[in-house]
């Protein structure tokens, strides 16, 4: 009978230790890092597919990235890095930053080139050379030497802008009639005044 017993407790403690384990494994395999994917873009003298750099080594469209990652874009590349909820962002050619991200926050250590936020859910944080941070929004562009621009906004401006000369014409244009009537003592006839003489046959 003991002996019985012995077995069906080594039994339960051999499960117990399956059933740990496997939830274990399951536990780590859940807890993995935030990840984005990168596109790739550009033509590259060979032929083949363009690539950048990802902490040193080469990577194409559609690898992952994680955060803390250096990416270095070469002259006849760019790329595009989709993060999923926190945003997107682009680099130029020739663009060299650090990225840091999470689920919802992007910040970028920009040590040259240019970025472009596609996309956001808050504002991009750019850290410059000059160690001043811009806060980038949708459609906005950061440079290595510290310019912001927001491209829509621009154009606005200036859309808003060249209307002014065009109204300041016409309304000169609207005075010198009025004035010109009223000087005139209202001796402009409209359709009078004017004889019609037929050919003769």
């Amino acid at each position: 009978m003991n002996s019985k017993v012995w077995i069906r407790k080594a039994l339960s403690m051999c499960m117990m230790v399956a059933v740990t384990a496997t939830y274990s494994m399951v536990a780590l395999a859940n807890t993995g890092k935030i990840a984005g994917e990168i596109l790739v873009s550009g033509k590259n003298i060979n032929g083949e597919a363009p690539f950048v750099k990802v902490n040193g080594e080469d990577a194409k469209s559609g690898r992952s990235i994680f955060t803390s990652s250096t990416i270095v874009t070469p002259e006849n590349a760019n790329a595009v890095i989709n993060l999923g909820k926190a945003g997107k962002i682009e680099l130029a050619p020739n663009t060299n930053l650090a990225l840091n991200f999470d689920e919802k926050s992007i910040s970028v250590d920009l040590s040259a080139g240019k970025i472009t936020v596609l996309g956001a859910s808050e504002s991009v944080n750019v850290k410059t050379l000059e160690g001043k941070t811009l806060q980038l929004k949708a459609g906005e562009t950061a440079t290595a030497a510290g310019k912001s621009q927001d491209d829509d906004d621009d154009d606005d401006d200036k859309g808003g802008a060249a209307w002014i000369p065009y109204v300041l014409i016409f309304g000169g244009a609207v005075a010198g009639v009025v004035v010109a009537a009223t000087l005139a003592d209202n001796e402009t006839q409209l359709g009078g005044g004017t004889t019609v003489v037929s050919p003769n046959r």
